[in-house]
């Protein structure tokens, strides 16, 4: 497990790159961040007493409240899942479990706990897969084994009662002076990379069993009926005609599961989840009653108490053995247009102590999204569109004419934040996008008036910007 020693100060600065403006909610997570590596330093007497501060992000669409903690995920390499809060019902009505919510972090706190463990374990994998590879690009004779049927047969069940694949007879390999000599001179052009392009047939475990043992009704109730069929029939097998160099990550990647002890890994996945997993909760203002609701809906109360015991610190049970939820930390999110926080019943409040304020999003802001974040729209459709041998311009003026649209649309209509930039600009760069790949077009400056003859009389008319942009 690994927590984030950065300063307050380093994780805004790594939230600037990629999110403009919204410096209050920046520094509430990064606080609530940085509180949970000065838990780690602590006693463990103190540490069980020390609960997160969770947060509640507050503002319209489009503002950046989803970017901000999945950027902050990003950054401490912490389990992390995104729920709607709408997705879950009532008990007694159709719809998700609250507990899944924890069940998608363990499994994402396991995908990570294993791609860290397979790392560890990488160059004694990759020395066992280039020796697989020797003796499939040079393959032997097998000597039959003598054994009568009855032998074999009494194989078979001792191999698949040990949860092995039976195989139908204990062939061996016979090794003759001439093979040897073949691998050795493989081997060598394998550690050459001479040989990445070769391709060689390869046994491998079906995808699609892995993905049809998948129940998700099951997975509701902690129950993983994979493992349990997997421990009575043997796994099936594929066979594949792939390069040197895919075979190669096929085969690293089986050495890993036997070289790694899955029981150390689910173990240092849990506590991995219990202490820095972080569930974003969106939507969270449409369970909040609002306005008065007709008699046939689902509780909106309801799914709020149901999520109040999660959020609270309880224990629920995965496949991976019984998670705590105490010290995760929650993150809500929602726009409260119709309904306000204080319309949540009062103990989910109080578990929600920090609350964040996200401002709407000025022309300014529009301009900076446009230019500064790594990798900011226009230096995507730029690239995108170079794919094609088209180089594009945007003017500074095409760019501040480009955010002018999109704030006028956006108060105009309804205010869908910074989302409103991505059909101004598709609209905006339809044509070079749908004739640039047949057409040499060399290159292309974005102006002012390019941009007010392709989107911006669409703007000014409010019928056609309210279903165009």
């Amino acid at each position: 497990m690994t927590e984030s020693t950065q300063t307050p100060k380093e994780i805004v600065e790594v939230l600037d790159q990629y999110i403009v403006g919204q410096n209050e909610a920046k520094k509430a997570v990064a606080v609530a961040l940085r509180n949970r590596y000065r838990r780690m330093q602590l006693s463990k007497s103190m540490q069980d007493e020390i609960s997160p501060k969770n947060l509640l992000m507050i503002g319209p669409t489009g503002v950046g409240k989803t970017e901000i903690a999945r950027r902050l995920a990003k950054i401490v390499k912490a389990p992390f899942v995104k729920v709607e809060a709408t997705k879950f019902t009532e008990v007694g009505y159709v719809g998700g479990d609250v507990e899944s919510m924890v069940r998608d972090l363990v499994e994402n706190a396991v995908l990570l706990e294993r791609n860290d463990e397979y790392k560890d374990v990488r160059n004694d994998a990759e020395k066992q897969a280039n020796n697989q590879l020797v003796k499939l690009l040079v393959p032997t004779q097998k000597k039959k084994n003598r054994q009568n049927d009855m032998q074999n047969l009494m194989n078979m069940f001792t191999q698949m009662q040990n949860g092995q694949m039976p195989s139908e007879n204990d062939d061996q390999e016979e090794v003759t002076d001439d093979i040897r000599e073949k691998r050795m001179s493989v081997s060598d052009k394998l550690r050459a990379g001479l040989l990445e392009n070769e391709e060689v047939e390869i046994e491998m475990d079906d995808p699609s069993q892995q993905a049809s043992g998948q129940n998700s009704m099951m997975n509701q109730m902690g129950i993983d009926l994979n493992d349990t069929l997997s421990g009575l029939m043997p796994k099936k097998k594929i066979k594949r005609t792939v390069p040197v160099s895919e075979a190669r990550e096929i085969l690293i990647r089986q050495a890993s599961e036997d070289l790694v002890n899955k029981a150390d890994l689910y173990h240092n996945a849990i506590i991995r989840a219990e202490n820095t997993g972080i569930i974003f909760i969106d939507e969270i203002d449409k369970i909040a009653p609002g306005k008065a609701q007709n008699s046939g809906e689902v509780s909106r109360e309801g799914v709020q108490r149901d999520i109040l015991p999660i959020v609270e610190g309880s224990q629920v049970n995965t496949k991976y053995g019984p998670v705590n939820t105490d010290h995760m930390l929650f993150i809500g999110s929602g726009a409260f247009a119709e309904s306000k926080p204080s319309d949540l019943i009062p103990e989910l409040q109080g578990r929600f102590p920090i609350r964040v304020e996200l401002d709407d999003l000025s022309k300014d802001d529009f301009v900076k999204i446009l230019t500064e974040p790594t990798n900011s729209l226009t230096k995507q459709y730029i690239a995108l569109i170079g794919t094609d041998n088209i180089k594009v311009t945007f003017t500074i003026e095409a760019i501040n004419r480009i955010a002018e649209i999109a704030t006028e649309v956006n108060h105009n209509t309804d205010n869908i934040g910074a989302r409103r930039l991505h059909t101004i600009l598709e609209k905006l760069l339809e044509d070079i996008l749908y004739e640039g790949p047949d057409m040499q077009m060399g290159d292309i400056t974005i102006t002012e008036k390019y941009v007010d003859d392709k989107v911006g009389k669409l703007a000014g008319n409010k019928d056609l910007s309210r279903y165009i942009l």
